[in-house]
């Protein structure tokens, strides 16, 4: 009996973690889909690899914001497709295409555990 209650508690454990990963996702697809570069910032670490056509570094939260708000109001943000979600080591990320008034971009979203919430490591758009 004490087995099947450890068992419960670990699968109830799990599938608890499980969705709240995949709602930390879900949330960063709604502001991309947005453009909102001020909501997206709210998932991010305290510093972010982000890579853009014309530039790429190490930002902190606050300059990564205004570097995205710049480049979804420079680029027209009209949606964001969902090609792929994954787990890789130390996290789970996002494959898909941002739809711009300039072009799409392929996105690629990295997000990392940290304490018990999942947060942004690192953003890529590239040129399609």
């Amino acid at each position: 009996m004490k087995g099947i209650f450890t068992a419960l508690i670990l699968v109830v454990s799990i599938t608890t973690s499980a969705l709240a990963q995949k709602s930390t996702i879900d949330d960063v697809i709604v502001t991309l889909r947005a453009g909102n570069a001020a909501e997206l910032s709210k998932y991010c670490d305290d510093n972010v690899l982000l890579t853009l056509p014309d530039k790429s570094d190490s930002y902190t939260r606050a300059q990564s914001q205004q570097i995205l708000r710049d480049f979804f109001a420079n680029n027209g943000v009209k949606g964001f497709d969902l090609k792929h979600k994954g787990e890789s080591p130390g996290g789970h990320y996002f494959i898909g295409t941002l739809q711009t008034k300039s072009g799409n971009f392929r996105a690629h979203v990295f997000l990392q555990t940290k304490g018990n919430r999942e947060l942004i490591k690192e953003i890529r758009f590239q040129i399609l």
